[in-house]
């Protein structure tokens, strides 16, 4: 598994991707802990519309997380692996239809 995602990752060495996958934990969980604290501040509670906790949610969760995995990546000193991460993420994420990039198998490269 962990030799499969070094490959993935073009990752070089057992101390980096670890390095990779702390910076992964601790960026769920303060996330996780900030959009309480965001929610609660805001008012938003379990009673709340799903018409307006899931955009807040969206726009809440994904904020803080793709901030603040670029800032653990770069206290861990990961911050260009972040980088390359983050910039694939949002190429995907706003990729119009008719700008797919084909993608290669495994078996093709």
């Amino acid at each position: 598994m962990f030799k499969s995602l070094k490959e993935r990752w073009n990752v070089a060495s057992n101390k980096q991707l670890w390095l990779i996958l702390l910076v992964f934990a601790l960026t769920g969980s303060t996330t996780v802990y900030l959009k309480k604290l965001i929610f609660d501040f805001i008012g938003i509670h379990a009673g709340t519309s799903l018409w307006i906790k899931v955009p807040v949610y969206f726009v809440v969760v994904l904020s803080i997380y793709n901030v603040l995995l670029l800032v653990f990546g770069f206290l861990f000193g990961q911050y260009r692996f972040f980088l390359r991460f983050e910039k694939k993420f949002f190429a995907r994420f706003f990729r119009s239809k008719n700008n797919i990039v084909p993608v290669k198998l495994k078996s093709e490269r």
